[in-house]
């Protein structure tokens, strides 16, 4: 039986300390990050020991393009940010809906090349001034209906291309005043605000087959706890209001806008009513710890994970180099994004 985890490795190849304990835990999936990244022989190499242990392992990476993107030059061609195709969008809708499919199509060839088939994507995020700049150029642009439009495009490029999405952050990081990864971020908005902004992103595109919660501190419905460990978010906001009811896992468990020891983390994730936890930093005494707390995946989040893989499909015929100049000329020549 499979566990509620989704953890990191440390580095390029599994040390045997690793290897006993994935085989001993069978997590839900694995995580990619730089560290674990040099070139596509070594990623394949890591994706093929990951599978021997976890068969069928869905294998996660964050590949958004712009500053967050774990395949990088040379290997591999860097990508703009979310924030680019928005423009382009206040220019010529069709044409960024275009680009943003193409764009997300080509990230899902990149990434079933080497056996990665989740990718940690669309940002559905809604920025507003003066908040914190770590969704910034990440999110499509300020107004929902860019970012919905956008989104949905950045989905289908990725489903089309074998890849799942996890929208994220649900339900909404655009207003944290913090950076997550550093401290929590809390949001003063009233629920009404919330509703007729941050949440409208998720709740159009609620049939994405995965969701990764913000750790964000709502006042106006939760002042206690953060998304990720509120049950009152996850029923009310999340499965209710938003009507999700996709996979949902975590962000990464380890990111310091929570407390608490790693076990009483990954309890309270689970208990809220998210379906996986996500670690992320291989730390192998950080991960025995969530895993001393992790469940089987059985029941509603069984259920998900099925529901969520089920659309996994082989990708169809598809030309990259044609995508690529096509998404050249949508973009423009002047695009700083697309060089190799």
């Amino acid at each position: 039986m499979r566990s509620r985890a989704i953890y990191g490795c440390a580095g390029t190849e599994l040390s045997a300390l690793e290897r006993d304990f994935f085989r001993q835990t069978q997590p839900w999936g694995f995580i990619l990050f730089a560290r674990n990244i040099n070139d596509s022989v070594q990623v394949k190499g890591l994706v093929e020991q990951l599978r021997e242990i976890v068969a069928d392992a869905p294998i996660l990476i964050d590949q958004e393009g712009g500053r967050v993107a774990r395949l990088k030059p040379p290997h591999w061609r860097q990508r703009p940010p979310a924030a680019r195709f928005g423009l382009l969008h206040g220019q010529n809708p069709d044409a960024a809906r275009e680009a943003t499919y193409l764009n997300a199509r080509l990230i899902a060839h990149d990434l079933t090349s080497l056996g990665i088939n989740v990718d940690c994507l669309p940002v559905l995020d809604v920025p507003v001034p003066g908040a914190h700049d770590i969704i910034g150029d990440r999110a499509f642009a300020t107004d929902p209906a860019t970012i919905i439009a956008l989104g949905k495009a950045q989905i289908e490029g990725l489903m089309d291309g074998g890849v799942l999405p996890v929208m994220k952050h649900i339900p909404g990081h655009g207003r944290a005043g913090a950076d997550s990864h550093l401290a929590l971020p809390r949001v003063s908005a009233s629920a009404e605000e919330l509703s007729a902004s941050d949440f409208v992103t998720f709740r159009s595109l609620d049939q994405c087959p995965i969701a990764m919660t913000a750790h964000v501190v709502y006042e106006s419905i939760d002042p206690q706890r953060p998304a990720t460990t509120s049950p009152k978010v996850i029923r009310d906001v999340i499965r209710g209001e938003i009507g999700f009811d996709g996979l949902l896992m975590s962000d990464d468990l380890s990111m310091k806008a929570l407390d608490g020891p790693l076990s009483v983390r990954a309890r309270a994730a689970q208990f809220a009513g998210c379906d996986l936890v996500l670690h992320c930093n291989g730390d192998m005494d950080e991960m025995r710890e969530v895993a001393s707390e992790v469940k089987e995946l059985d029941g509603q989040a069984l259920r998900r994970s099925k529901q969520a893989l089920a659309h996994l499909t082989a990708p169809g015929r598809f030309d990259p180099a044609a995508a690529e100049a096509r998404l050249a000329a949508l973009l423009g020549a002047s695009s700083t994004g697309m060089s190799a």
